[in-house]
């Protein structure tokens, strides 16, 4: 009697394994099946008819600002950006769009002489407030002082920044010369008694330049408050 060809075996076996290993697989992916077959078969619940609040549109309302120094009367959703009010419905597009979250000051500009970021505030909380833009900084074709002062300090080389650097670098002047303290201020409670490259730096450390052009900056700054 011949002995079973040992050979034949070891070739049965992996078909054997494989056969095991499908058989499994298909148990499995039906058992895992079955609850989503299920749930195709219940009925869809029916979408909400009315959109909910978040959805609803916002009607728009009128806005008065003045801009550097003209009246506009605009009609905005209370939801628009004082930023984004500026530049797609004035078309005053030198204040730029950079973090859109107030951490880099390229939206910066003044409110009521005031610095802000125009990026965090909505337009319809300034109503009937005046708004300068760097567009604004001039004087028909002459340049401010500041605007003079970076062009001959290299204080720019993008640009980007620029007009934000330009904004708060005005309303920093007339900080300073109403006698308000900074963090670097020795005693906050009396008149900074100069206005050192450390007190530039810190009441300028709200404006980010990615070109690193912050020396050429602070000596811009500097140049026009020796100049009186």
């Amino acid at each position: 009697m011949s002995k079973p060809n040992s050979t034949d075996d070891a070739s049965r076996t992996p078909n054997l394994g494989r056969r095991r290993f499908l058989q499994s697989a298909a148990a499995a992916a039906t058992i895992g099946a079955a609850p989503h077959l299920h749930a195709e078969g219940q009925p869809m619940a029916n979408p909400p008819s009315t959109p909910t609040p978040a959805q609803a549109a916002v009607p728009a309302r009128p806005v008065h600002l003045t801009i550097n120094g003209r009246a506009y009367a605009l009609h905005l959703e209370p939801r628009v950006t004082l930023l984004d009010a500026l530049r797609e419905y004035v078309g005053l597009t030198g204040t730029k769009k950079g973090c859109d979250r107030g951490q880099c000051g390229a939206c910066t500009v003044l409110v009521n002489g005031r610095r802000i970021n125009s990026c965090l505030t909505l337009a319809v909380m300034h109503e009937g407030e005046s708004v300068t833009t760097v567009e604004g900084l001039a004087a028909q074709e002459n340049l401010s002082p500041l605007q003079r002062a970076f062009i001959e300090h290299d204080a720019f080389q993008c640009g980007y920044c620029t007009p934000g650097q330009l904004c708060s670098a005005t309303a920093l002047l007339d900080e300073f010369g109403s006698g308000a303290a900074s963090a670097v201020t020795q005693d906050v409670r009396t008149r900074p008694p100069a206005l050192t490259d450390d007190e530039i730096r810190e009441r300028m450390s709200g404006n980010l330049c990615r070109c690193g052009a912050y020396p050429n900056i602070v000596a811009a700054v500097r140049v026009v408050h020796e100049r009186g």
